[in-house]
């Protein structure tokens, strides 16, 4: 409760500031007009408060209305009252303007933690959100989502959910998804594995967060490839890691540069589509650089996020599945074949990793949502996964071939695009930094998405000439005729 502060200089508290809307909440509004009239007093200062009954007739409102008000002030510790002399209020204003403290001593300014600082360079990222546009990267054709299917099943479990699901839960998550995924990966991927060693996350991004704090300290180096995904960067980069960046070539990372960096605690890459560029990692690279993550006592982060778009040929097996010294971390989601604000995503981890990574995950947020686990299981236990699968990669495969055999009458002389063998997205090269800024800007101005390469690549680090500049985009977010609609607006703004 509030003492009186014995320099305090006493003043009375005038009503005529204090208006009231008539609306119902009277108290409330009262309570919040006088605490903010409090909280604006400066702190060598003592406001008497009227008696209720002389507030209320000030105010024209009831005394219980005052009373409650009064109340409210009291049980929150912004008055006192003692008997015989009246009900006061000590300012707050000193204690809580921001930068008071700093004022009134002369201090610098509250210094920040490692966290913070690294925060801090992550304010001014461009983000598209809102419904997909032509040609936004990373998203899959969730406008074919069957959503009745869907609602359906969710329908079913919360009719009936199991009295067990709606506790708490295991932090890996729920036994029946795992079990099914193990099934899925060994099925579609070759990646053999114990439904023990997975882990369901909110989507790619949060189990990439979840191996770097797990496995780095700070100051650890990571081996990445450049340009790179820029959400692993940060997430990265957050736990404290120093990124070294390996360029590129058309077989993805170039290992033999990697091999030049020993002391790399770990390499995140995306060997079945590399992002941004488009590249596969070759199985011979495949190979050099488990030998690398084996000879370094090294980590190796494989986010297969486009594993499931494969348009020529088969897909390649993962690192995973080629590993026998039990240093990959295979990171996957749903968001790429349901829809990204599903939030829901994989982790299959080597064994020894087990225990710590689950009891990081509990103490981060105990468990996964029990909801979207159970229906997931249910879609994929029923045979719907699968045929969305296919479905999806059929459309992507016919948003693909309109965006190349619309854009070479137009722009292919100029700007011929590579061959895509996988994935959603696509990325050409461009001669120099100002081409990639005017075609970009112009691009954004006709309301047409486009990414410019070179914001993927790691500030000051060595990139692949031909990665330095360039156009990277999505072509599986929106249907045929968007993205003739899209190439028509491009030529209007390219001329």
């Amino acid at each position: 409760m509030p003492q009186p502060k014995p320099s305090s200089l006493s003043m009375h508290l005038d009503p005529a500031g204090i208006a009231l809307d008539g609306r119902k909440g009277l108290a409330k509004q009262l309570y919040l007009a006088l605490r903010q009239r409090i909280l604006a007093t400066p702190d060598t200062h003592r406001i008497k408060l009227p008696t209720s009954r002389e507030l209320a007739l000030a105010l024209r409102v009831s005394r219980n209305t005052v009373v409650r008000a009064y109340e409210q002030l009291y049980a929150e510790g912004y008055i006192s009252s003692r008997v015989g002399d009246g009900t006061y209020a000590d300012g707050l204003a000193a204690a809580t303007a921001p930068g008071a403290d700093q004022a009134a001593t002369g201090a610098t300014a509250t210094q920040l933690s490692a966290m913070q600082r690294r925060l801090s360079g992550f304010g001014g990222r461009r983000r598209f959100d809102g419904p997909a546009r032509a040609f936004r990267l990373g998203i899959p054709a969730y406008d074919l989502f069957p959503n009745e299917i869907w609602g359906r099943l969710q329908g079913n479990f919360w009719r009936r959910a199991p009295l067990a699901q709606m506790g708490y839960g295991e932090a890996a998550g729920n036994s029946r998804l795992r079990e099914l995924i193990a099934v899925y990966l060994r099925q579609a991927r070759g990646l053999i594995c114990d439904p023990s060693q997975i882990m369901i996350t909110a989507g790619a991004q949060h189990g990439i967060a979840l191996c770097a704090q797990l496995l780095l300290d700070a100051g650890d180096r990571v081996a990445v490839e450049n340009p790179c995904y820029p959400s692993a960067a940060a997430a990265l980069t957050l736990a404290g890691a120093q990124l070294v960046g390996i360029p590129l070539d058309q077989d993805g990372m170039d290992t033999t540069q990697l091999a030049q960096h020993a002391n790399c605690r770990m390499a995140y890459v995306t060997p079945s589509h590399q992002y941004p560029i488009g590249v596969t990692l070759s199985l011979q690279r495949r190979l050099e650089l488990l030998a690398w993550a084996e000879r370094h006592d090294a980590w190796i982060v494989e986010d297969d996020y486009d594993g499931e778009y494969r348009y020529d040929g088969t897909p390649l097996a993962p690192l995973a599945a080629l590993d026998q010294s039990a240093r990959v971390l295979y990171v996957g989601t749903f968001s790429k074949i349901a829809f990204p604000g599903l939030r829901l995503g994989y982790l299959v981890l080597p064994p020894k990793l087990v225990p710590g990574l689950s009891a990081l995950r509990a103490m981060a947020d105990r468990h996964p949502p029990a909801a979207d686990q159970a229906v997931m299981a249910e879609f994929i236990a029923a045979g719907h996964f699968q045929r969305h699968i296919r479905r999806m990669r059929r459309a992507s495969r016919a948003r693909r071939d309109a965006l190349m055999t619309g854009w070479t009458p137009l722009f292919g002389a100029q700007l011929p695009l590579p061959k895509v063998a996988a994935g959603l997205h696509l990325s050409l090269s461009l001669d120099s930094f100002s081409q990639e800024a005017e075609l970009v800007a112009k691009a954004l101005a006709a309301g047409v998405e486009i990414n410019p390469v070179s914001r993927f690549c790691l500030p000051g680090q060595v990139v692949s000439p031909q990665h330095r500049a360039g156009l990277a985009l999505g072509f599986a977010g929106v249907d045929e005729i968007a993205i003739q609609r899209a190439l028509l607006a491009l030529q209007q703004a390219w001329n």
